[in-house]
């Protein structure tokens, strides 16, 4: 089998190594060049013809954002990011997937213990991953970012139906997916909460640009803080983000119980707790990401009498967790992205002549 070919892009010496070191231990992938800038990037992409890219913000010359910008409008190709992940690394980090980078390994995680095996983990599953990934929905959505474009929010049908809430699963590339879906969305779309995989040093700024891009309030979750109807709730990295009645509200509870498909948070997670707590009212939606985490959890809402909606093969960066979803049976219909937005709007809303009869 043809072995993933990758190109490293790093300004230090020690990561060029480490990455290339790493890499070429695996028996599906090897390096076929190093570049220590954009510049020198840009020739051996043309020499080469990498499969995947690894990528570092800081750069001399040029940043490793500008690089990326200029690369997914000539030649789109999956980029795992591999960044320095402090407050301000993951504002940049971010910025880098609405740009059109796939995901991102934090170079971090090399100081923690056992991090250089953490580390190779990651390194090594991402790139395996990228190569697999959709370059078609990613040079869409890249284009679709780089538009002058206002942005056409929907109105809602109707207005939001009592006790009606949204829950949305996502992993790679979802935080771009999330925005797209979100920045449409009127400010009187239901309640919304969401468990994207992410690190914890990501969830805030991922929040913060969320709410930027839309007209609803998006914050990232605290534990007992009220689930109102225009308002959309990120799930803490690190942590599980489920959903509890109390009385006639709904408040969320935030909590580091264990792992569950070896993320927290756990999509199952969160769609378990729809089932229990909000029952037939809950929509569940899945969206583009590797894995299967959500899977279960969405069959279960399905089987619960809950409307739930799955991000097609052809507008997912990674048709993983859609795809699991799907072959169980916990997907009642499947969209493309560019319609799940209007699709909530219509499962949560109803007609205003309808209200109070």
């Amino acid at each position: 089998m043809k072995k993933i070919t990758v190109l490293v892009i790093d300004d230090s010496a020690l990561i060029r190594k480490l990455l290339s070191d790493i890499i070429d231990a695996d028996a599906r992938m090897e390096v076929v060049g190093a570049a220590v800038d954009a510049y020198d990037a840009r020739e051996k992409i043309k020499q080469l013809s990498p499969d995947v890219l690894t990528l570092d913000i800081e750069m001399p010359k040029m940043n490793g954002l500008t690089f990326l910008r200029n690369l997914m409008r000539l030649r789109p190709m999956p980029v795992v990011m591999v960044s320095t992940l402090t407050e301000k690394g993951a504002a940049a980090t971010l910025q880098s997937m609405e740009m059109g980078a796939l995901d991102y390994v934090a170079k971090s995680v090399l100081q923690e213990e056992r991090g250089l095996d953490k580390f190779s983990s990651m390194v090594v599953d991402k790139l395996y991953m990228a190569s697999q990934a959709n370059v078609a929905a990613l040079a869409s959505s890249s284009q679709l970012r780089n538009a002058d474009d206002t942005v056409q929010r929907l109105t809602s049908p109707g207005i939001v139906h009592s006790g009606r809430i949204v829950a949305i699963g996502s992993s790679t590339g979802g935080t771009e997916a999330l925005n797209q879906l979100l920045q449409v969305l009127p400010a009187n779309s239901p309640p919304i909460l969401v468990a994207q995989h992410i690190p914890p040093t990501f969830s805030a700024s991922l929040a913060k640009r969320l709410h930027e891009s839309s007209a609803m309030t998006v914050v990232e979750a605290t534990d007992g803080l009220e689930v109102l109807p225009g308002h959309c709730y990120i799930a803490p990295g690190n942590f599980h983000l489920e959903i509890r009645r109390q009385g006639a509200t709904f408040k969320c509870r935030v909590h580091q119980a264990d792992k569950v498909n070896r993320h927290r948070p756990s999509v199952d997670v969160l769609f378990d707790s729809m089932v229990q707590e909000v029952g037939r009212l809950a929509t569940g939606v899945i969206l583009t990401g590797m894995g299967a985490d959500g899977a279960r959890g969405l069959l279960r809402m399905r089987e619960a009498g809950c409307h739930t909606v799955g991000q097609n093969e052809a507008s997912c960066v990674v048709y993983g967790m859609p795809r699991a979803a799907m072959e169980l049976g916990g997907v009642e219909v499947e969209l493309p992205l560019s319609r799940i937005a209007q699709k909530i709007l219509q499962l949560t809303a109803v007609e205003s002549t309808k209200v109070g009869s």
